[in-house]
């Protein structure tokens, strides 16, 4: 059986009690406060008060923009992680699931399906070896799917890269700014 999750209450408090970034300080409901209020591009304000219900559970409803907020002062916090499930107390994993190397790591990983457990071992194996051992290792395994006929695989790196904001052409900026004027 399971332990229920951690409160955001607590949460809160434990990410709080966390050095702040850049300093070997923790924070307090004033500093964390100072902090929201220095966000740039976050029209958020949140009193030493207001944090300190949220951290004593007081309060444990905060909106979508006050979670957002306090987890970027904290030190760019997964948002989701102050959720209560116990789903989401692992820091760790939210961060590193944040990434999108990662990511591409796992779905990657999934692909091996029944060979996983030889593939964790592979990269246990690789752990702590120096750079230099690192490269020679993998133009061996080049060399060997080479020597077996397989594909060579590309250099390029297989993370997808975030596209651009698509621009609305004139007719679509035209049409949006009619529709937007006919609630006024």
């Amino acid at each position: 059986m399971s332990s229920a999750p951690r409160s955001l209450g607590e949460k809160l408090t434990a990410l709080m009690a966390r050095a702040r970034p850049g300093t070997s300080r923790r924070h307090t409901t004033r500093s964390l406060s100072a902090d929201v209020e220095a966000l740039p591009d976050s029209s958020v304000s949140l009193s030493r008060t207001a944090i300190g219900n949220l951290a004593n559970g007081t309060q444990d409803n905060p909106t979508t923009d006050t979670v957002i907020a306090l987890c970027k002062a904290l030190g760019d916090v997964p948002p989701a992680h102050l959720l209560p499930h116990d789903s989401y107390d692992d820091l760790e994993a939210l961060q590193a699931f944040e990434d999108p190397a990662v990511r591409q790591a796992l779905v990657l990983l999934n692909r091996f399906g029944d060979g996983l457990p030889g593939v964790l071992r592979l990269l246990a194996l690789l752990e702590g070896l120096p750079e230099g051992e690192l490269r020679n290792v993998i133009a061996d395994l080049k060399r060997r799917r080479d020597d077996l006929g397989l594909k060579p695989i590309p250099r390029n790196d297989p993370v997808e890269r975030p596209k651009g904001r698509r621009r609305r052409t004139a007719e679509e900026a035209a049409a949006y700014a009619a529709k937007a004027l006919e609630g006024l």
